[in-house]
């Protein structure tokens, strides 16, 4: 299956901590660096689950937001560190490629926010990503 999501970055369950009906399930990307995933418990029964499944964490690009540092005091689960390496500015958005260890994650974002920050290649950044915007595919 193919899909429009450009963000799919490879990774291996590390837990999964199960509610009523939903569950959040921890994977260790190859980078090392750990995202989190909320997603419903009818998902990690259907995809089979379980600590050291293989999956990819799939992220839309318009639900990665972009800082230039790491961000305390934020429910965000998600910070992972990387560096611009492209920026495609539109009239009103703009296209972020971001290089991140084990991959590259792009950020659509406003070309306002892309000038506030002073977004260019080479910039380092932290890409925000809530768990519950992380949807994971087994591989």
């Amino acid at each position: 299956m193919s899909l429009s999501i450009r963000n799919q970055l490879p990774g291996t369950v590390t837990a999964i901590a199960t509610g009523e009906v939903m569950a959040t399930v921890k994977v260790r990307l190859g980078s090392g660096q750990e995202v989190t995933a909320a997603i419903t418990l009818d998902s990690v029964k259907d995809l089979g689950l379980a600590e050291g499944s293989q999956v990819r964490a799939l992220v839309k690009s318009t639900e990665v937001s972009l800082a230039t540092g790491p961000v305390t005091g934020l429910s965000i689960r998600n910070q992972i560190p990387g560096t611009v390496v492209e920026v495609a500015t539109g009239g009103a958005m703009a296209g972020v490629k971001v290089a991140v260890d084990g991959g590259e994650l792009t950020a659509a974002i406003t070309a306002d926010a892309v000038s506030d920050l002073g977004l260019a290649a080479g910039t380092p950044v932290v890409a925000l990503i809530k768990s519950t915007e992380v949807s994971l595919a087994t591989v």
